[in-house]
């Protein structure tokens, strides 16, 4: 019996208070207006169908059940339902953990794809139309073994947690790789395996299998990735059941390291698995052989070009050696004449030196030493003294100029005044003292 709730009363009035005059009046009551009313809603509307079609309460609820599970299977008429196979029909409920899951609701098209709606509308579809009550109706065998099938089907794909432990071991899902004589698109066939192992991946989005017309930096990030293919794929679906009896502790514990590394086995496995495919696909891609080639291709023409740039510098290096050589041979043979030429002059130099000491000497003596008769030897040995000692101090140009004067005039007294003049000029330059002459004093 439902139980009565009491009801609160209102609050009291104030003490002292009064209608006439404490009411307070805030806005004045609007004029009445005539308005047609109409019954509607969902009772009303109940009531009209239960009047028209002389009906019971029961009986329109009835009719009315039937109608919704009509409407229901109507609006699930959108979703195809798969053909079922009798096989399917016949499994035992028992064996639920090697049962495909999806096929028995008749989802395997889209299998780890499908929302949580699709998973609900199906399973509604075969609940309808496997239902043992609805069979029992129809006359049928109250067989209720798939029934149980789809029971547990749905059990396991309305748990995210159980559900994905089902994704990890659905062979359904797999797409197994083309062979090397497999007819078709090599890039189409080979990213429909990598999109059926890339369900497994923590990390997302996965990187696309790509084209022919793909970078090379793509492919590269495509391999990288798979070569470091972190997964999250687990295999406890397939781990043998745990026993329930708590006095069999011993037993329990050896069913749970033996599942664990059952589950580490089957890890290892997968991993060197996927390890083999990506070595398989890598070894047949073309576009890797396009890349290494391109990059050859770039090698041979960095090479091609460095080798190019060391030959001009090289034949660069070689014509300024040449022309340094040349140079240098010119320069050695311009320092060659240059040295012919001043040993030339040195050597006429000396000659024209030694020629004019003797124009002076001999000029002196065809002079007979500037005396009348016979001269003393001292008389011609202090005059060739003072000679020799012109000689000595006298500048080769003023040498020079001096044979030359005494080669005009050869006489006595012009040979005579041009060794006085040039001793007196000798002697005001300060080349040597006058009290060295001993036979040419100076005027």
């Amino acid at each position: 019996m439902a139980s009565v709730k009491s009801l609160k009363p209102l609050p009291s009035l104030p003490e002292g208070w009064s209608a006439e005059s404490n009411f307070v009046v805030h806005a004045p009551l609007s004029s009445s207006v005539n308005r047609k009313l109409e019954p509607v809603g969902p009772h009303f509307l109940a009531h009209a169908r239960r009047k028209r079609h002389s009906r019971t309460f029961s009986e329109d609820d009835r009719i009315q059940a039937s109608q919704n599970v009509k409407n229901i299977e109507d609006d699930d008429g959108s979703e195809v339902d798969e053909p079922e196979d009798a096989m399917l029909l016949q499994r035992d409920p028992k064996d639920w953990k090697n049962q495909d899951h999806y096929a028995v609701l008749g989802i395997s098209k889209y299998r780890y794809k499908a929302t949580d709606e699709q998973i609900k509308k199906a399973h509604r579809r075969k609940v309808l139309k496997h239902h043992p009550d609805k069979k029992a109706a129809s006359g049928a065998t109250e067989d209720d073994s798939f029934f149980k099938c789809i029971q547990k089907a749905m059990e396991v794909l309305s748990d995210p947690v159980r559900r994905r432990q089902f994704d990890s071991v659905d062979e359904g899902a797999n797409r197994e790789p083309p062979s090397k004589k497999a007819k078709g698109n090599f890039y189409k066939l080979w990213s429909a395996v990598f999109e059926s192992e890339a369900r497994f991946s923590k990390k997302q989005p996965v990187p696309k299998f790509g084209d022919e017309s793909s970078t090379k930096a793509d492919v590269e990030e495509f391999y990288n990735f798979w070569y470091n293919f972190d997964s999250w794929r687990t295999f406890e679906y397939l781990d043998e059941d745990v026993p329930d009896d708590n006095e069999n502790r011993d037993q329990k514990r050896f069913v749970e390291r033996k599942n664990k590394a059952s589950r580490a086995k089957r890890k290892t496995e997968d991993t060197a698995r996927l390890r083999k495919l990506v070595d398989d696909v890598l070894a047949l891609d073309t576009r890797i052989k396009k890349f290494k080639d391109e990059e050859k291709k770039q090698r041979n023409a960095k090479r091609d070009a460095r080798e190019a740039e060391e030959k001009r510098a090289a034949e660069e290096k070689r014509i300024r050696e040449e022309g340094d050589k040349k140079r240098k041979e010119e320069e050695e043979a311009a320092a060659k004449l240059k040295q012919a030429d001043s040993k030339k002059a040195k050597e006429a130099a000396k000659t024209a030196v030694k020629k004019n000491r003797r124009v002076l000497k001999g000029a002196v003596k065809d002079t007979n030493y500037f005396v009348s008769g016979d001269a003393s030897p001292k008389v011609i040995d202090d005059l060739l003294s003072d000679v020799d000692l012109i000689i000595s101090k006298i500048d080769p140009e003023d040498l020079g100029e001096f044979a030359v004067r005494l080669q005009k005039d050869k006489s006595v007294d012009a040979v005579k005044a041009a060794y006085t003049e040039q001793a007196a000029a000798m002697v005001k330059k300060g080349l040597f003292k006058a009290e060295e002459l001993k036979a040419l004093t100076p005027a």
